[in-house]
C-alpha cells in the first residue's frame, strides 16, 4: 500500500526516514499528531522487518496508538513513535544511538523519545549525548513498569465495579500471560489486593520468580487461556485475542497491560458477542507513558503514581459510557479520544 493514503487517511502529520552510512542508522520516525502537544512515544529497535513497507506499517500503526493513549489518558502530548531496522550484522550500538538521537534533534522538539521494545535506558544515554528530546533516563524516571502495573490494577478495579458489583479484587481469579517486567509487577499488585493468581510464561525463570515470591499457580498458555476465571490478563506480546484464542475464553473480563491485543477490530467484536467485558489496552496500560511523560516537566515519582491511579476513573467512565450507549468500550474509547483532538 502506498504511504501517502495512509497518512492522509488517519491524519498523520509526517513520516520521518533518516539513513546514516557510517553507523548503519536506517530509522523511521511517525508523527501522528501534535495538537495536545509534542508528540511522545517510544523507540522500536529490531532487526526482523522484512522490508521498509513492513516497518513503515509498524510505526505508523504504533504513533497513532499514542496518540489515543496520551489524550485519554489527559496528557499534554501527541502521538509518535520511532523504528530502527537494526542491522543484521555486527554493529556499534553506541555510535548507531547517538546517530539516532542527531536525527530527533533536527525534528527541533516535535517528537520526544524514549525505550520500546528491543531498546533501553542504556540507548537513550547515547541518544541523550545530541538531543534533550529523550525521556526515560536512568537518573530520573527509571522502569516505568511499577507505574504501568498500578495503572493496570486501577482499571482492572473499575472493571470489577463494573462486572462483578465492586472494585474489590480479594478472591478474584485472575489468569496472567506474560510475567515480564510488567506482568510481575501487576501479578505483585494483585497479590497484595488478595487475589488468586494463575501465570503462564515461556521464560521459565520468570514464571519460578512469579510463583516463589508471589504464591501464584503456574499453568502452560494453552490451559491458561481455557481456565474459568474473573478476568484474563494479557501481557505479553499483542495480538493475543484472536480468531483462535477468543473462542477459548472462560472469563467475564479482560484487563491487561499488552499492547494491541486485539488482533484485528472486529475481534472487540467477537469478545463482546461471548459477553467478555474489554478494557482498552490503550486506556488501561497508559502508566507507562504518563510515567515518562511526567519526566519531561520534571519527575516526580509519587505524582506519576497518582496520576496512574487515575485510570480508574477513566475505564469507569468508559465502560458506563459504553453501558448508557450500548457501544462497546473500544468503539467508546475512541470516540472520547476523537472528541478531545476535534475540541
Amino acid at each position: 500500500m502506498d504511504t501517502f493514503p495512509q497518512l492522509l487517511e488517519h491524519g498523520f502529520e509526517g513520516l520521518h526516514l533518516f539513513a546514516d552510512p557510517k553507523t548503519g542508522l536506517r530509522a523511521l520516525v511517525g508523527i501522528h499528531s501534535t495538537k495536545l502537544g509534542p508528540a511522545l512515544g517510544g523507540t522500536r529497535a529490531l532487526a526482523t522487518y522484512e522490508s521498509e513497507a513492513a516497518a513503515t506499517t509498524d510505526v505508523l500503526r504504533l504513533a497513532r496508538g499514542m496518540t489515543y493513549k496520551a489524550a485519554l489518558a489527559g496528557l499534554p502530548h501527541g502521538g509518535g513513535k520511532a523504528v530502527l531496522m537494526l542491522p543484521r550484522g555486527w554493529f556499534d550500538r553506541g555510535t548507531l544511538f547517538e546517530a539516532f538521537g542527531r536525527a530527533v534533534e533536527t525534528l527541533n522538539g516535535r517528537y520526544i523519545t524514549t525505550e520500546d521494545s528491543g531498546t533501553s535506558p542504556d540507548d537513550m544515554e547515547y541518544v541523550k549525548r545530541y538531543t534533550r528530546n529523550v525521556v526515560g533516563l536512568k537518573a530520573t524516571s527509571g522502569d516505568p513498569s511499577p507505574v504501568t502495573a498500578v495503572g493496570v490494577v486501577r482499571g482492572m478495579e473499575a472493571v470489577a465495579k463494573h462486572v462483578f458489583g465492586s472494585p474489590d479484587l480479594k478472591g478474584a481469579r485472575v489468569t496472567v500471560l506474560g510475567v515480564g517486567h510488567v506482568g510481575f509487577a501487576l501479578a505483585g499488585e494483585l497479590s497484595r489486593r488478595g487475589a488468586k493468581l494463575f501465570v503462564a510464561d515461556l521464560n521459565r525463570e520468570a514464571l519460578d520468580r512469579t510463583v516463589k515470591e508471589l504464591g501464584a499457580t503456574p499453568v502452560n498458555d494453552r490451559e491458561l487461556l481455557s481456565m474459568e476465571a474473573d478476568i484474563f490478563a494479557p501481557c505479553a506480546l499483542g495480538a493475543v485475542l484472536d480468531d483462535r484464542t477468543i473462542p477459548l475464553l472462560r472469563v467475564k473480563a479482560v484487563a491487561g497491560a499488552a499492547n494491541n491485543q486485539l488482533a484485528e477490530a472486529r475481534h472487540g467484536k467477537l469478545l463482546a458477542e461471548r459477553g467478555i467485558t474489554y478494557a482498552p489496552d490503550y486506556a488501561i496500560n497508559a502508566g507507562g507513558l504518563i510515567n515518562v511523560a511526567q519526566e519531561v516537566v520534571g519527575y516526580d515519582r509519587a505524582k506519576a503514581l497518582e496520576r496512574a491511579g487515575r485510570i480508574f476513573d477513566t475505564i469507569d467512565a468508559l465502560l458506563a459510557r459504553a453501558k448508557a450507549t450500548g457501544k462497546r468500550p473500544e468503539e467508546v474509547a475512541d470516540a472520547m479520544v476523537e472528541e478531545k483532538l476535534e475540541a
